[in-house]
């Protein structure tokens, strides 16, 4: 379980308007893959007018793992600088729970801190539930939840 409080990420940023998406994605996947927090692409326009994605990977501030995502976005990317935000985060209490339900079992998360206190399903355990009952995301969240509800309150009693 992480505990809640504060910490310090590193996001790289770089911006790229000469990859397709697809290999854009390729790359997001695979420094993802390769351990960063987070990936995200974001579009942008930049001079002349011209398409362009801006890409962050949020990792550690240990200068190693810096060092290491800065070559992996070299690698997988077309982009000629990476710029470097060191910033500090708040999070949560996190825990990965399971609860058996009727559907089948079903992972969530459970977050607390700073006066907070909630679950989430997991998206590829209600996806799945949605593809066999074939229903939306939402439906099948609808079904779940009572059970992730009791399990967590059967967890909290021990």
């Amino acid at each position: 379980m992480e505990t809640a409080g504060k910490d310090r990420v590193c996001e790289l940023k770089c911006n790229i308007d000469d990859m397709t998406g697809e290999e854009i994605s390729y790359a997001a996947q695979k420094i993802m893959a390769a351990g960063a927090r987070d990936v995200t692409v974001t579009p942008a326009i930049m001079k002349k007018g011209r398409s362009a994605s801006v890409l962050t990977v949020m990792c550690s501030d240990d200068e190693e793992e810096k060092e290491r995502f800065i070559r992996l976005l070299f690698r997988y990317t077309s982009t000629i600088g990476i710029r470097e935000v060191i910033s500090e985060r708040y999070v949560l209490d996190r825990e990965i729970r399971t609860a058996d339900t009727p559907y089948g079992k079903v992972r969530y998360k459970h977050v607390t801190g700073f006066g907070t206190d909630r679950i989430k399903a997991e998206y590829d355990d209600l996806a799945d539930l949605a593809d066999s009952r074939d229903c939306s995301i939402s439906e099948a969240r609808k079904l779940v939840m009572p059970y992730l509800l009791g399990d967590l309150r059967q967890q909290e009693q021990k």
